[in-house]
């Protein structure tokens, strides 16, 4: 492109780098060396280069794309083909570490389901057609002779950032639309909202070098919250000498919860009680100064005594004044609030709560630090939630969409069957699906659009959780694609923006022009010294990531409202229902990987099924066992599944696991397990409009039909006395391989 054509300013919006001045750190990335010389890392090739040697592996950098958390990866190619994927050493993300989900992105890649061409309906029926029909028939449905009102346009799409935001921004902007909606089910998005206006930072950093204690409510940051292989990371520091301590409360127990020095079993719903009531024994037992919070704050306080709060939680008075000692001796310490917190109707009183006693122990500023402003808000990260799921299936549901494009997202299974999504789909005449399997809804799609997988694909992204540091993931093909007629979402973007005759984006061929002639350009919009444009790529794509400095402003402390609603209970539904995530199927997306079904859960080691963990009281008073078939029946429906009897669950609740229940998604998917989602009540968190995932009310029965055991891998949750797994206690740790520097 050539500069001198445009204004400044409108150049780095098209490239994604207009925004805050900035500068770019670690810009002396070092450059190729040769295989000669002993290394294996070099830049890709889209076609095989002279210096592959057959059965010698070399490594690229990419970018995970199997969750939002942005892990960087390292993956061995051999002869053209992407072999084994590790995590990159060098990103600050994931520090080289790699979860299950990153490992099977390779079956991801070579999933026998995968679509290979696009397919358009005719006469009801989805047909293989060509590119070139394909996208005519866009054109022809939002093109300028279209008629199409930009109101009546919407996109909806996973947690989406860097160039691929670009794009899609300026394709709404070419058609007149605001109406991006960005769904995920496992989100952060109270909490998010809680930091902003508590601290000022909807991402605040997490130091947990730094704290001597946490308490978390329902934060699985082992799991599934928020960069899960990070939080791992950063833990192993944490309990390293001296050995920092975890307690954990929630109602059903988290992978998180299994790893924790103090698991409280919390009533369902209460987590928020327990908070204040831990805030009570600090100021009663511990003096802790609470003079400048608001005077209705003060008030609340006190108003939580140990025998209300052990009454409405469920947990011992022992117990909660036993963490609120520990918290009051151990300083810094780090409070966090997850999914148990945040799925109910007060959801946003419970994080709040727990955010309270950040303040209480003067946390912020120590454990919780600025995240910082990202210095290019275009490739910012457009974080996901459910709150735009339920705003999607109203405009659809009055008929005020005309077209939707759907990335990333799959709302037909993840939406509540109260919100009757699959009908309100049939209110919009033209639905394109971008997707690369045919999910629940792409089968309802007008129109497929194949895309290729990230292992052979090219981007950038920017994580909401930064890790200290403003990263940009750069994401490259490993290999060459499987199917020919497959594209990358920035190539397809691309081509819309051409027919819609959008100037700036006219003379690129594909995103790969474009995403390198936004890199070159770089250095000399900030003035970068950093050689010349070629080996500025080069450097990027070496090392999988830029580093950028961002913008970091000493926290807030404020206060919100917080009222909490006094429980109640439902004899014709006495339990709660907790659809429950965990690291492997995650929301869903990953139940057509066979590696990821053949898992065991971390919990229950149950591997391709889904089932329904109940207390040991909760089984004696169904009259069940373990494989039994129970039915869960809510106001809205039910479903049927196994039971697996556990001690770390309160008796109040019923745990499914979220990823199953698929009525499409391939052969791997395809009529396993049950989807919890489904049966959901129509309740919302009052501050921030999310799905209150948590507050569904249920009923149980045991169902007298055949059915298979639950498989799962062991035979028992105890060591039957034997002493199979040796244990020491933290002083003795301490004076042994702690600070003594022993090495056993």
């Amino acid at each position: 492109m050539n500069i001198d054509k445009l204004k400044r300013r409108d150049f780095l919006k098209i490239m994604g780098w207009s925004g805050v001045g900035t500068t770019l750190a670690g810009c002396d990335l070092p450059s190729t060396v040769t295989l000669e010389e002993g290394k294996e890392t070099v830049t890709s090739y889209m076609v095989p280069e002279e210096f592959v040697i057959p059965g010698i592996g070399v490594y690229y950098a990419t970018t995970c794309q199997e969750c939002s958390a942005g892990c960087g990866v390292h993956g061995r190619v051999r002869e053209g083909r992407v072999l084994k994927l590790e995590g990159n050493p060098d990103s600050p993300i994931n520090r080289g570490k790699l979860c299950q989900m990153g490992q099977s992105g390779l079956q991801t890649h070579y999933n026998p389901d995968r679509i290979e061409k696009p397919m358009m309906r005719k006469d009801g029926t989805l047909t293989e057609v060509t590119w070139g029909e394909a996208l005519d028939l866009v054109d022809s449905k939002t093109g300028s002779t279209s008629g199409l009102s930009g109101d009546r346009f919407a996109m909806l799409t996973q947690t989406i950032s860097g160039h691929q935001a670009v794009l899609l921004d300026a394709y709404l902007e070419s058609i007149g639309s605001k109406n991006h909606y960005v769904h995920e089910v496992v989100n952060n998005a109270v909490w998010r909202q809680v930091s902003q206006d508590m601290l000022g930072d909807a991402s605040p950093r997490l130091r947990f070098d730094r704290a001597k204690v946490i308490l978390s409510f329902g934060a699985d940051f082992i799991g599934t919250w928020v960069s899960q292989v990070h939080f791992a990371t950063e833990y192993s520091h944490f309990r390293t000498s001296p050995r920092g301590m975890l307690i954990q409360a929630e109602p059903k127990m988290t992978l998180t919860g299994a790893n924790a020095d103090l698991w409280l079993a919390t009533r369902p719903g209460t987590d928020g009680v327990l908070a204040l009531g831990i805030a009570n024994i600090l100021v009663s037992k511990h003096g802790k100064d609470i003079s400048g919070l608001p005077y209705s704050i003060q008030q609340l306080i006190k108003s939580y005594n140990i025998t209300r709060v052990q009454e409405i939680t469920g947990v011992s008075g022992e117990h909660i004044v036993r963490v609120a000692d520990v918290l009051g001796e151990r300083s810094p310490s780090l409070v966090m609030a997850g999914a148990s917190a945040e799925g109910f109707e007060h959801g946003y009183e419970t994080v709040a709560a727990a955010m309270l006693l950040n303040i209480i122990l003067g946390n912020v500023g120590e454990t919780l630090e600025s995240g910082g402003t990202f210095p290019f808000p275009q490739l910012d990260t457009r974080t996901g939630n459910t709150s735009d799921l339920l705003a999607f299936a109203k405009a659809a549901g009055e008929q005020r969409l005309d077209v939707a494009f759907i990335y990333g997202a799959n709302p037909v299974y993840t939406a509540p069957d109260y919100l009757g999504m699959k009908e309100k789909l049939d209110n919009i005449p033209f639905k394109v699906s971008f997707t690369s399997f045919m999910d629940e809804t792409a089968a309802q799609a007008d129109l497929i659009l194949p895309m290729a997988s990230y292992l052979e694909d090219w981007g950038t992204h920017v994580v909401d959780y930064q890790a200290g540091e403003g990263l940009i993931g750069v994401q490259q093909p490993l290999m060459e694609k499987l199917y020919p007629e497959t594209k990358g979402f920035g190539d397809v973007m691309i081509a819309l923006l051409k027919m819609r005759n959008v100037p700036a984006y006219s003379q690129y061929d594909d995103y790969y022009a474009y995403l390198r002639d936004a890199f070159t350009s770089l250095p000399a919009a900030l003035k970068i010294q950093a050689g010349s444009e070629k080996v500025f790529w080069d450097q990027a794509l070496q090392k999988g990531f830029l580093t950028v400095n961002r913008t970091k402003q000493p926290l807030a402390t404020r206060t919100v409202a917080i009222n909490l609603p006094e429980m109640s209970q439902d004899s014709g539904y006495p339990y709660r229902l907790i659809p429950s995530a965990r690291l492997g199927l995650w929301d869903g997306r990953h139940a057509n990987i066979p590696w990821l079904q053949e898992a065991p859960d971390q919990i229950s080691k149950v591997v391709w099924d889904a089932w329904a963990e109940i207390h040991p009281k909760t089984a004696a008073k169904l009259g069940v066992k373990e494989g039994d078939l129970l039915k869960i029946t809510s106001a809205q429906g039910s479903i049927e599944a196994k039971v697996y009897i556990y001690k770390g669950i309160h008796p109040d609740a019923i745990a499914v696991p979220l990823g199953q229940g698929h009525e499409e998604y391939g052969r791997y998917a395809k009529g396993r397990g049950v989807n919890p989602l489904k049966i959901l009540d129509p309740a919302v968190d009052k501050k921030t409009g999310e799905l209150a995932h948590h507050a569904t009310r249920v009923q149980v029965a045991k169902v007298a039909k055949p059915h298979d055991n639950l498989v799962r891998f062991g035979g028992s949750e105890t060591q039957v006395g034997r002493k199979i797994v040796a244990t020491v206690t933290a002083d003795q740790y301490e004076r042994t391989e702690g600070g003594s520097g022993h090495v056993a």
